[in-house]
């Protein structure tokens, strides 16, 4: 087998939004699912909507270029099958005597975009590690409707299955920051008792140590703990699936993300500039059954206003994952395969 090109970590978004316009993914993209087998296309021309078909076909696109590059084998060879669970198992590579491939990866996807984290050990060397990825779009969901009815800690204490008692109360009161309208920030450790808020609608005021009082709607307030949720579930989404487990794991709730920071965001793309990564922070602490988690890495990479993006690495120490590459569908995934 010829040396890969693609060795150790790698991380790959695709942005689908734009793509393949229409109706109907089997007329938008009719040369594009030549391209896959039977059952990945099947897979595709299932899905009702055509965005979750852009994804859906973006995904298997993805899959399969990883595979490829990775083992160094031609497009076509490319066997993908999951591992355990024929259905919610994590995605694998087949090598031809029916055993799997050395390599891991894990794909998301989530509003359009599309992502791939994998892994492939070096020539000669033997260390392996699994991979999780997710994304999130904190305005993708009508939250609001039941924030406004409820309250944000009843809102929270919806996802008491997920979380653990100590987590949903760091959601419910702790706030790393609130952006202003005008684009700055006030620090979370600055709103003194005003970080007790769960309404929105409210009026707030909070004077900072130089003195400045700065009022505001609870609305911004609320907007900030939302996104440091969805910061919570980005994590711990790409955390189980390191190993291909679904959000009904029994050891759930006992998975706790302490430290955790909401990466500020990037900037939408207008007009003729594209969308920008924010801010990437890698120094969230992984507890499992009480437990401090040594050998995991995890990353949440901002981008543009409302995405998310979590990487977990395990079995390779204090080796986060890379920068994540935007890849262009023609020039980066159709050439290659065609």
């Amino acid at each position: 087998m010829a040396t890969s090109d693609l060795q150790g970590l790698t991380c790959w978004l695709i942005d689908t939004r734009s793509l393949w316009p229409g109706q109907h993914i089997k007329d938008a993209a009719s040369d594009v699912l030549q391209l896959l087998s039977n059952n990945e296309r099947v897979a595709v021309l299932r899905k009702m909507f055509i965005a979750d078909a852009r994804m859906s076909l973006a995904s298997a696109m993805l899959k399969r270029l990883y595979v490829s590059r990775a083992l160094s084998i031609p497009w076509k060879d490319v066997n993908i099958a999951r591992k355990g669970d024929p259905k919610h198992g994590k995605p694998c590579a087949v090598l031809p005597d029916g055993s799997f491939a050395e390599i891991d990866f894990n794909i998301s996807h989530q509003a359009g975009l599309v992502s791939l984290v994998g892994w492939n050990p070096s020539s000669g060397q033997s260390q392996s590690a699994l991979v999780g990825a997710d994304i999130v779009c904190v305005n993708e969901r009508d939250d609001y409707r039941t924030i406004d009815q409820e309250g944000f800690d009843a809102w929270i204490d919806i996802y008491e299955d997920i979380f653990s008692e100590a987590e949903r109360w760091d959601m419910k009161y702790n706030v790393d920051y609130v952006t202003l309208l005008d684009g700055r920030f006030i620090q979370g450790g600055n709103l003194g008792r005003a970080d007790r808020c769960v309404q929105r609608n409210k009026d707030l005021a909070v004077t900072l140590p130089t003195g400045e009082t700065y009022s505001f709607n609870s609305d911004l307030l609320i907007d900030a703990k939302l996104r440091r949720f969805y910061s919570f579930f980005c994590y711990k989404e790409a955390y189980i699936k390191l190993a291909g487990e679904a959000l009904l794991a029994p050891w759930l709730k006992e998975l706790e993300f302490q430290n955790v920071r909401s990466p500020k965001p990037g900037t939408v793309a207008r007009c003729s500039t594209h969308g920008t990564w924010g801010e990437k922070v890698s120094d969230v602490e992984v507890v499992l059954h009480g437990s401090k988690v040594d050998d995991v890495k995890m990353t949440l990479q901002a981008f543009e206003e409302n995405f998310m993006l979590a990487t977990a690495v395990q079995g390779l120490q204090d080796l986060e994952a890379p920068p994540f590459t935007k890849l262009d569908l023609e020039n980066d995934v159709l050439a290659f395969a065609r």
